[in-house]
């Protein structure tokens, strides 16, 4: 049998604030975090509107003498130290972090598994470096980038700071958070565009059920407020063209075949899984329990060649699949789920791949069964979405709510996706889900913590 685990902790840095309570509160009151690129200077891209946390410094989220260590964390590192320490709050754990008390666990009985997105240098840094690189007619040469004897010039590589790698490499979002909190159990980081955050949690859960760990720090957190983060997705075709316009709630529609694109953001969060009966032993306050997974690939949104006429049918076939996997390993039906937190990334084509699963699992129940967007109030946080989504997800459950949804237009009949104000809801089982630029999928089964039988196995 396997171990039963639940969600304790929620910790989230979002464009609506920083923890958990702002986020649930901005989604409730129906407010965007959505406005002019202030980051850098965006006039140089057609989209410059995004989602900007304020109000953040890591500083206040590491020990004192942690603090050096915040100048070489890059903006995503940062995110995801801050919203560890929430999460750690929030579950009332004791690390070594936040006390000098024994640990509520082992750390070896402890993991950690974030999702990251393949981290921007700043401009600032690689730019000085690229540009001793080129040769006399200023091409970049990769020769001198590597400083070859005899390609002349000094080296473009040599030219960046000294500890540059450590700030950039994806995997050092969970190596602060596990050296900050002495997680020294199993460690993973996955790199997989949107889908990050739901696939890091499907790997903590493996791990508390395999009897590897007793609890997992999981989630993800990415900021693509940069300027090649912000071009790579431009030339995907991703990004609605926003003009001077100063408020971005209305750009971002879900499901609406006439939507002109999504708006980037930075954010991310960081949920705490622990095996049930360890919980209630400590007295902790359980969200949720995890009650199923499921992943699949299926075909990249675009063509070969770059842009391409998206097909729902098999864009969409990864993300059924998964959802499908997710069920199964719940032991429930499409019949016992009351809301879906989906990815709704107001990109036409990409939503319309997910809606063409979701009629595949839910059929003719999709019209009545509610959709959580998050995409108008928040953006899109890349890897850091998934652990925002399962940290709505808890909070509806926890209060049995549905917060209220932002659209502007009109989404597509059937679906259960257009505005409204927030609602009390009898909301038991959630089904959370993501797709990604890739063709990863992720789908996460959430069910109310006394909806789920005896503690500690199932």
């Amino acid at each position: 049998m396997a171990r039963k685990v639940v969600i304790t902790g929620l910790g989230t840095v979002c464009p609506l604030g920083v923890g958990i309570d702002a986020l649930w509160g901005g989604l409730c009151e129906g407010r965007s975090g959505l406005g002019p690129i202030t980051a850098f200077d965006p006039s140089g891209f057609r989209s410059r509107l995004a989602g900007e946390v304020t109000g953040f410094s890591a500083k206040d989220f590491v020990p004192k003498h942690y603090r050096k260590a915040v100048k070489v964390m890059a903006r995503d590192i940062e995110l995801a130290v801050g919203a560890a320490l929430l999460a750690v709050q929030d579950a009332g754990l004791r690390t070594k972090a936040v006390s000098e008390e024994a640990p509520s666990y082992p750390g070896e009985r402890v993991g950690c598994q974030i999702g990251a997105g393949l981290i921007a240098a700043e401009t600032e840094e690689l730019a000085p470096a690229v540009a001793s690189a080129a040769d006399e007619s200023g091409r970049f040469q990769t020769r001198r980038w590597g400083n070859i004897a005899d390609a002349g010039g000094a080296g473009g590589m040599e030219n960046l700071p000294p500890l540059w790698l450590l700030k950039y490499l994806p995997n050092m979002l969970a190596c602060h958070v596990t050296i900050l909190h002495g997680c020294e159990g199993p460690s993973n980081t996955i790199t997989c565009a949107e889908a990050s955050g739901l696939l890091s949690l499907g790997e903590s859960l493996r791990v508390i059920q395999r009897d590897d760990a007793d609890a997992c720090f999981t989630g993800g957190a990415e900021s693509k407020l940069n300027l090649m983060g912000m071009a790579r997705l431009d030339l995907a075709g991703r990004l609605a063209p926003t003009g001077d316009a100063t408020g971005g709630a209305g750009f971002v529609r879900p499901y609406d075949p006439d939507a002109p694109g999504t708006l980037l953001a930075e954010g991310g969060g960081v949920v705490i899984l622990e095996e049930a009966s360890c919980a209630a032993g400590r007295g902790a306050r359980v969200y949720a329990e995890v009650a199923g997974f499921g992943a699949a690939q299926g075909p990249p949104p675009f063509g070969a060649m770059g842009l391409g006429e998206y097909s729902a049918e098999p864009a969409g076939e990864g993300l059924r699949l998964a959802i499908e996997a997710a069920l199964a390993d719940a032991g429930m039906g499409p019949g016992e789920i009351d809301a879906v937190v989906p990815t709704g990334a107001g990109v036409a084509g990409a939503d319309a791949a997910e809606a063409w699963a979701l009629r595949a699992v839910f059929g003719d129940r999709l019209a009545g069964l509610a959709l959580v967007t998050t995409r108008p109030n928040l953006g899109d946080c890349q890897a850091g979405n998934g652990a925002l989504q399962v940290a709505v997800a808890c909070r509806c459950l926890h209060e049995q709510r549905l917060p209220a949804r932002l659209h502007a237009g009109a989404p597509a009949p059937g679906l259960d996706a257009g505005a409204c104000a927030a609602r009390g809801a009898r909301v038991r089982a959630v089904v959370v889900c993501s797709s990604s630029l890739g063709g990863q999928n992720a789908a996460v089964v959430l069910r109310a913590p006394d909806a789920g039988g005896a503690a500690g196995q199932r």
